[in-house]
C-alpha cells in the first residue's frame, strides 16, 4: 500500500495531496466521512472524482446523476487536458485565495471551481456538436451555483474565481491563462449582434468584484480591472482601469496581479 502511494505521488502530486488531505479530514470530523469517501477516497482519479462531483451536483429530477456521470466520465477519457485544467484550477485557489488551506476544499466546497469545472464539461460538450446537453449543463451551473457561462466560451487554465456569485460570462468571451475575478464580474456584450461581441481577456488579469467589461474589446495581458469599473475600451497590458467608464490610473504595480491579488489602487 505504501508503495502505491509513493508511486501515485510521483506521477500525480496533487491528486495524491487531496487523498491523504481527504484522510486527515475523515480523522478530524468523522461526520463528513461518508461525503469524504464517495466524493475523493473512493475514485481512482482526480478525474473520477470531478465527474462524481459534477454528477452530484448539478443531477436534478429532469437529469439523472447517472446520465451526467457517463458524460463526464466519457469527457474526461477523450480530452486529457481537462483534468490538466482541473489540476491547474485547484492549484490556482489555493495559491491565490488565502481562505483556501487544503486542495480538498475546492472540490468539496468552493462553488467557483466547481462552476469552471463544470464549465469545462458543457464546453467539451459544444465541441462535440452536442449545443442542447451543452445548454442544459449551462442551465444548472446557474441554477445551482448562480454562475452563468456560455458553453462556447474560451476559458484557459488556472483560473479562479473567487466567491462566484454572479458570474457571468458571454458567448464569444475569451479568458487566458492564469486569471483571477472576483463575484458579480460580467463579461457581456453591449447589443443585439449575433457576431463576436464579448470581451477578450489575457493571460495574468485580474477582475475586481462587480466589475463589467462589455463588448469585443481586448484586455491587455498582466492587467487590472478595479472593482465595479465598467470597461468599454480596449485595455494596454500591464494597466489598472478603474471607473464608471473606466480609465487608465496606473501601471498594474507588478508582474502577476492575478497571481497576488493585490486590488488596492496607489498613485504612480
Amino acid at each position: 500500500m505504501a508503495e502505491t502511494k509513493r508511486k501515485v505521488a510521483k506521477l500525480d502530486p496533487v491528486w495524491s495531496r487531496i487523498c491523504d488531505e481527504a484522510e486527515a479530514a475523515v480523522r478530524d470530523e468523522p461526520l463528513l466521512g461518508g461525503l469524504v469517501h464517495s466524493s475523493l477516497l473512493h475514485h481512482p482519479t482526480l478525474e473520477r472524482a470531478l465527474a462524481y462531483r459534477f454528477s452530484l451536483k448539478l443531477a436534478s429530477g429532469e437529469m439523472s446523476e447517472q446520465i451526467l456521470r457517463e458524460i463526464a466520465d466519457e469527457a474526461h477519457a477523450d480530452d486529457p487536458s481537462l483534468g490538466q485544467a482541473g489540476r491547474a484550477d485547484l492549484v490556482a485557489v489555493f495559491d491565490r485565495d488565502p481562505a483556501c488551506h487544503r486542495f480538498l476544499q475546492p472540490i468539496l466546497f468552493f462553488k467557483g471551481f466547481q462552476a469552471v469545472a463544470a464549465y469545462r464539461i458543457a464546453h467539451w460538450l459544444w465541441m462535440k456538436g452536442r449545443l442542447d446537453m451543452a445548454y442544459f449543463v449551462q442551465m444548472r451551473c446557474s441554477e445551482v451555483f448562480g454562475v452563468d457561462i456560455h458553453p462556447a466560451a474560451r476559458i484557459g487554465k488556472g483560473v479562479m474565481i473567487d466567491h462566484a456569485h454572479s458570474i457571468v460570462i458571454g458567448e464569444t468571451a475569451v479568458v487566458g491563462d492564469n486569471v483571477s475575478m472576483l463575484h458579480s464580474v460580467t463579461l457581456g456584450g453591449t447589443g443585439k449582434e449575433e457576431e463576436d461581441r464579448h470581451p477578450k481577456i489575457g493571460d495574468g488579469v485580474l477582475i475586481g468584484a462587480g466589475a463589467k467589461v462589455l463588448g469585443n474589446i481586448k484586455i491587455g495581458a498582466n492587467s487590472r480591472i478595479a472593482a465595479g469599473s465598467v470597461v468599454l475600451h480596449d485595455v494596454p497590458c500591464c494597466k489598472t482601469v478603474a471607473g464608471v467608464p473606466a480609465r487608465i490610473v496606473g501601471d498594474a504595480g507588478c508582474p502577476q496581479p492575478a497571481v497576488t491579488m493585490d486590488q488596492i489602487l496607489r498613485e504612480d
